[in-house]
């Protein structure tokens, strides 16, 4: 048996495609729902490895039908799953329904991720959302009251017409509802949206307004029983991702459906976008896959520290000799000293890390542990 890896699932489709998005996910492509199920289904039944986790991310993943998932559930059953298996589901609310839920239960789904974003339903229709505030407290009372535990809730600042006032409402109204992990992410425009399209006409908060949110965010949920893991993500304790700790620790993962990245032994590859051309290949040549990269130690070394000082406990120096045989110092002794004499990195017996201020500015250090 192969080593235990992660596996993601990519559902590509959504009801509406939101202003911000930038991820391969389609609207008005219901009718290849059925036919993505079985090309789907015939990548994920190719898995010899077992599987520690599972991640349904998209699109939006409860948009799918029922049939479509009976399908799927059909290759799961047959992956060679640990028995602490972390099973999630991504879903947004409007597309929740009773005998969905019931049925991913029935799956082995054990952790359901929601997608809310904002408390103001003015705020939602900026973002093209589908769903209005009433539609989520229905869907995680749904979730709740189908046996769901382990819930995420999903948010977003430093959005168009968005104050600090306003995100202090979302917080302390979504933590009342005591989920186990919140992901609190800070808008970025990307190229190729509708928000790119129209940034001009946007009122985004200030740089110093969304700093002011996230110091807020940190604070508030710290007070209220949340530790920060990772730049973003916050939770009860015990309720950390595992999934996500895969790909900030650097461990392998495979991904399955149109567009998914995989990470295995080194090497990283990818399938097609299109959901028709991912279909064709899937059934042509069982592989969609499209590009593939054999890492180098350089390359390896570059996303272990740049992926691991997104998370809060850092890296481990032991761990990086282990991995790559080289002392961290030789190879980045000069970034990190420049940025300790600054005092946004922190450096302990065996860890690395960001300092508060370290996290604020976070882009800019990781840039420079890129090796020329």
């Amino acid at each position: 048996m192969s080593k235990a890896v992660g596996l993601y699932i990519h559902i590509p489709f959504c009801k509406q495609k939101c202003f911000y998005c930038d991820f391969p996910s389609f609207s008005g492509k219901e009718s290849l729902m059925m036919n993505y199920a079985k090309a789907l289904s015939k990548e994920i039944s190719g898995i010899k490895n077992e599987i520690d986790t599972i991640f349904v991310g998209g699109g939006t993943p409860t948009y799918l039908s029922l049939e479509a998932w009976k399908i799927i559930k059909k290759a799961l059953d047959g992956l060679y799953k640990k028995k602490d298996l972390e099973f999630t589901i991504e879903g947004n609310p409007g597309t929740f329904t009773e005998e969905k839920l019931k049925f991913f239960k029935e799956m082995g789904v054990n952790r359901i991720s929601i997608g809310l974003q904002a408390w103001q339903d003015d705020i939602l229709k900026t973002l093209g959302r589908i769903h209005d505030l009433d539609d989520f407290r229905k869907s995680y009372k749904m979730a709740r009251s189908c046996g769901f535990k382990n819930i995420n809730v999903d948010l977003m600042f430093g959005l168009p017409n968005q104050t600090l006032g306003k995100w202090k409402e979302t917080l302390k109204n979504v933590i009342h509802m005591e989920p186990q992990h919140l992901s609190c992410y800070s808008l970025i425009v990307e190229e190729g949206t509708v928000f790119y399209k129209n940034l001009e006409k946007l009122s985004l908060p200030s740089e110093e307004e969304e700093r002011s949110m996230y110091i807020e965010t940190i604070e508030f949920l710290r007070e209220n029983g949340y530790e920060q893991y990772e730049i973003s993500n916050f939770s009860k304790e015990g309720r950390q991702c595992r999934h996500n700790l895969i790909y900030w620790n650097l461990e392998d993962y495979i991904g399955c459906g149109s567009g998914a990245h995989s990470y295995l032994n080194s090497e990283r590859y990818c399938n097609v976008e299109d959901i028709c051309k991912y279909i064709k290949l899937m059934e042509k040549s069982n592989s969609a896959q499209i590009e593939r990269h054999k890492n180098t130690s350089k390359e390896d070394m570059e996303e272990y520290i740049f992926m691991g000082l997104r998370k809060i406990e850092g890296i481990s120096k032991k761990e990086f000799k282990e991995k790559f045989n080289r002392d961290i110092y030789i190879i980045y002794g000069d970034i990190i000293n420049k940025y300790k004499a600054m005092n946004l990195i922190i450096e302990n017996e065996d860890r690395m890390f960001l300092s508060t201020e370290g996290i604020q500015v976070s882009n800019v250090i990781m840039s420079d542990f890129i090796l020329d």
